[in-house]
């Protein structure tokens, strides 16, 4: 999607899509991070036997 985004913007020159592909960008490094948090608490939660 983002490469889609970034092909129009070379494009057209449009400011709108290049401001959209921005907003993406952000978007997917929110939901990277959000999903980084999920998956530590989750191993942190986890009864791991002792050795």
């Amino acid at each position: 999607m983002l490469d889609m985004t970034w092909n129009l913007f070379c494009q057209t020159g449009n400011i709108e899509t290049y401001l959209l592909l921005k907003e993406l960008e952000q978007q997917g490094e929110l939901t990277q991070e959000e999903n980084e948090q999920a998956s530590s608490s989750k191993l942190e939660s986890m009864d791991l036997p002792s050795v």
